[in-house]
């Protein structure tokens, strides 16, 4: 299945969610505003909680930022510890009334759902954050706030060298390459979408990037703030990307027939209406000239056919008990951007099913019937090839 979560789709449930429980908790224009206790308890998903106080975090740093100037030193051990303990005095009087708290929960939300969705991309946001140079330390320090997969980014955090330099490209591929090999080590979405579906209807089949919305997630009628135009900026509303449409492909016509010669006498045997390389040339139209002189190359189905049964001299390679452990990372690298389109998610699920199936006949009808159409391979023949060479070995 194309499991290809849509993060557009993940922020509009946030909002909506948000909405219906902050009409839940402020219904009276009386409601107190919520403090660091009341926000840790808000929902019943901790995950959401807890991105939420690493917002009010990020929010503390920005303005302390702001207080810095050229005239005084912020380095200095004795202000660096009455602003420490300025920040634990202010955590403790935390004031959040719904304009400020709602973002904050809509966003939360959003995130939570992008830890399963994209954690590539939520590695680099809620892990690496803003940090330009990056340690272990601060890398552990920002899995206080993860708990999603928490032990997922901890075995990555575990796997680094002992260095201090760790720059944010090399952490950013290191982590594409381990989430790569370990990508079933995720939770599922299913488990999120169930705690998060108590409080809002949700279904995976919401979250898919090119699968319906169901009735159930509607915005109900009580629900007007989420979608008014007044919004806070922070949280803008991302409409979904559009489905393009590829663009078919028809066989081009056959060449025009030129007009026929004048009847030869009966006598003589009729002329071939094949004309000269070079009659009329500046009439006929170059691509014409260019079918007249080169074959027609093969259509990507005889490719396939030509390939799926090749003889045992022509099997290169020992067996292979698995795909995804005889694709070395050079060549998965390749499929993924020469077969998938870069989508490293639709590669996996691939490889997956293709080491599922029973027999190589199974195998390669799921390449030429399925992925060579879903992908458009017409062009790929290369790959393709390179793909269908490790099924055999696997099937030998």
């Amino acid at each position: 299945m194309n499991d290809k979560y849509s993060l557009a789709k993940c922020a509009q449930y946030g909002r909506r969610l948000a909405a219906r429980l902050c009409d839940q908790h402020f219904a009276n224009s009386s409601s107190a505003p919520l403090d660091g206790p009341a926000v840790l308890k808000f929902t019943p998903v901790r995950q959401v909680n807890l991105l939420v106080v690493r917002q009010l975090l990020g929010q503390w740093q920005a303005e302390t930022a702001r207080l810095r100037s050229p005239y005084f030193d912020f380095e200095a051990a004795p202000v660096q510890a009455a602003l420490t303990q300025f920040m634990n005095v202010l955590s403790r009087h935390i004031s959040l009334g719904r304009e400020a708290y709602e973002p904050l929960l809509a966003q939360a939300t959003a995130d939570t759902l992008g830890l399963v969705a994209d954690p590539v991309d939520s590695f680099q946001r809620l892990v690496l954050g803003n940090a330009e140079a990056p340690t272990l330390t601060t890398l552990r320090e920002s899995l206080r706030y993860i708990d999603v997969d928490k032990a997922f980014y901890q075995g990555f955090i575990d796997s680094l060298p002992n260095s201090n330099d760790l720059s944010r490209d090399f952490l950013t591929h290191r982590f594409e390459l381990y989430h790569a090999a370990n990508y079933k080590a995720h939770q599922p979405m299913q488990r999120l979408v169930t705690e998060l579906s108590a409080l809002l209807p949700l279904t995976t089949a919401d979250l898919l990037e090119d699968g319906p919305v169901s009735a159930t997630t509607a915005p109900p009628v009580a629900e007007p703030v989420a979608a008014a135009p007044t919004a806070p900026p922070a949280m803008p509303a991302p409409e979904p990307p559009a489905v393009v449409t590829p663009p078919s492909f028809v066989a081009p016509s056959a060449p025009v027939a030129p007009p026929a010669a004048p009847a030869p006498p009966p006598a003589a045997p009729p002329a071939p209406a094949r004309p000269l390389p070079n009659t009329d040339a500046a009439n006929v139209p170059l691509h014409e000239k260019l079918k007249a002189v080169q074959p027609a190359a093969a259509p990507l189905a005889e490719t396939l056919r030509a390939s799926a049964a090749p003889s045992l001299a022509e099997r290169s390679g020992p067996k292979v008990e698995t795909l995804r452990e005889a694709i070395s990372i050079n060549q998965r690298f390749s499929f993924i951007n020469e077969l998938f389109g870069g989508e490293n998610m639709d590669y996996h699920a691939a490889i997956q099913h293709l080491d599922s199936l029973p027999t190589a006949e199974q195998a390669r009808a799921y390449v030429s019937g399925d992925l060579s159409q879903r992908y458009d391979w017409s062009r790929k023949e290369e790959h393709v090839n390179k793909l269908l060479k490790l099924i055999e070995r696997k099937f030998a």
